[in-house]
């Protein structure tokens, strides 16, 4: 799907994979340490540097992201950004729109030109996918009016169920990108 001029794209793959990317978003914890899952297999990849770095920027708040250098990673920059946990945490939806919308002003504010997003909290965090998806989907289209820089986003999704779920939302997305609900 192509909005004015930033394209946005759903595969599937490996987020740690992303060579022509920016920027890749780590579904951190709040204390932005390896943990499993998403932010196990980039800091793995990235090196100890990316910890030794991060542990300065902790911990953060639900909604906040924060940047680091990608050392060992194909991408120059990791933006780490803490997903509510769905069933402990009040506006969930508020909360992962935010993770979005400061991961994207935190990248275009660097003047960098893509962006690679996991399933923000849809793991161990127990969002249900299918509302992820809608939320994530719909913040990043609100934001692209405001970005200057980023001409791709692309959320990479690590197994099938998941990419068809967001794929099949982002295919509805000019339900979105009009405002017509």
């Amino acid at each position: 799907m192509k909005i004015g001029d930033v394209e946005i794209e759903v595969i599937r793959g490996d987020i740690t994979e992303q060579a022509d990317i920016d920027v890749i978003v780590n579904a951190a914890n709040a204390y932005l340490s390896p943990g499993g899952g998403i932010a196990g297999a980039i800091h793995k990849k990235a090196g100890p540097k990316l910890y030794e770095e991060c542990r300065k920027l902790a911990p953060i708040k639900t909604g906040e992201a924060v940047i680091t250098f990608g050392y060992n990673l194909p991408n120059s920059y990791v933006i780490h950004t803490l997903g509510p946990v769905y069933l402990q945490e009040k506006g969930p939806a508020a909360k992962l729109a935010e993770c979005y919308k400061n991961c994207l002003k935190i990248a275009d504010g660097k003047n960098l030109k893509s962006i690679a997003f996991p399933a923000i909290s849809t793991g161990v965090f127990g969002y249900p996918t299918k509302e992820a998806a809608i939320v994530s989907i719909k913040s990043v289209i609100e934001e692209i009016p405001k970005l200057k820089s980023i001409k791709k986003i692309r959320f990479v999704l690590f197994d099938e169920t998941t990419y068809k779920i967001f794929k099949e939302t982002l295919d509805f997305g000019n339900i979105w990108s009009t405002g017509k609900f």
